[in-house]
């Protein structure tokens, strides 16, 4: 029998993502994640890059072998426990610390201005279910089964709880900023509605944004909903308070969406 393995394996460069949750872009693509247990994708753009098969490495990517950070993927693909075992540990942080430089942004001047401090990025996280677009939802263990259990109580007082999002890699903030960027925006103007790569609550895999049916995503309107009225009176009770409220003191708009578990 196929393992399917429920753990996201973490590294700087690549994700190793259980194959049984990905949706392969082509046919050919299909029937190799079809016999894989794992997929090498690369964090910055999501491109399948290899899949690990009863045969072996088989190829999605030309010349893969040759992406940066590779050799750490294929390390962590090789640990024993690599598909069941989430590792309670933190990625480095000097690679974000690099492109935030050349993003022209001084991340100790930021900090000081925000209060807010870098993010790692966790090892590994637990799959969480799936958000609203069916797509997988990663946590850090105690946030998953904190958030399973207080969607499990809001739905038996008759509230239903959709998550939006959870973990966000540092490439997947950068990539925001750089569409941002391309389409004329300035960093300031980017940083009043998302933090700086490298400090969104989503790198660490504790927050979650979160939603109800027929509303729409991130949007203030939230905080009319019963769902909302639901998270202020009970959230609390399951380890998750909201994490910018009005005039919270980070410069961050109000994000009534926007809940982290913390503990």
């Amino acid at each position: 029998m196929r393992i399917r393995p429920t753990v996201l394996v973490n590294t700087p460069e690549i994700e190793l993502w259980p194959a049984h949750l990905l949706r392969a872009r082509s046919n050919a693509n299909a029937r190799v994640i079809a016999r894989a247990t794992h997929v090498l994708r690369r964090k910055r753009d999501g491109r399948f890059l290899a899949a690990s098969t009863a045969a072996g490495l088989e190829t999605l990517a030309w010349n893969w072998r040759r992406e940066a950070g590779v050799d750490a993927a294929l390390r962590a693909l090789a640990a024993p426990a690599h598909g069941t075992h989430v590792d309670d540990h933190d990625l480095p942080l000097a690679r974000i610390e690099h492109r935030l430089h050349a993003l022209g942004l001084d991340a100790e001047a930021y900090g000081a201005r925000t209060g807010l401090a870098l993010v790692a990025e966790p090892a590994a996280l637990a799959f969480a279910g799936f958000d609203r677009y069916r797509r997988p939802l990663w946590l850090r263990p105690a946030a998953a089964r904190a958030w399973h259990v207080m969607q499990d109580a809001a739905r038996r007082d008759g509230i239903a709880l959709e998550a939006i999002s959870g973990y966000r890699s540092h490439d997947y903030q950068l990539a925001i900023f750089e569409r941002k960027l391309a389409r004329g925006q300035t960093v300031d103007d980017i940083l009043t509605v998302n933090a700086a790569p490298g400090y969104s609550e989503h790198h660490a895999g504790r927050a979650l944004d979160i939603s109800s049916p027929g509303e729409p995503p991130a949007e203030e309107s939230f905080e009319r909903t019963a769902a909302f009225e639901w998270l202020q009176a009970n959230a609390g009770a399951y380890g998750f308070v909201m994490s910018y409220p009005r005039d919270n003191p980070h410069g961050i708009v109000y994000e009534p969406w926007h809940w982290c578990h913390r503990g």
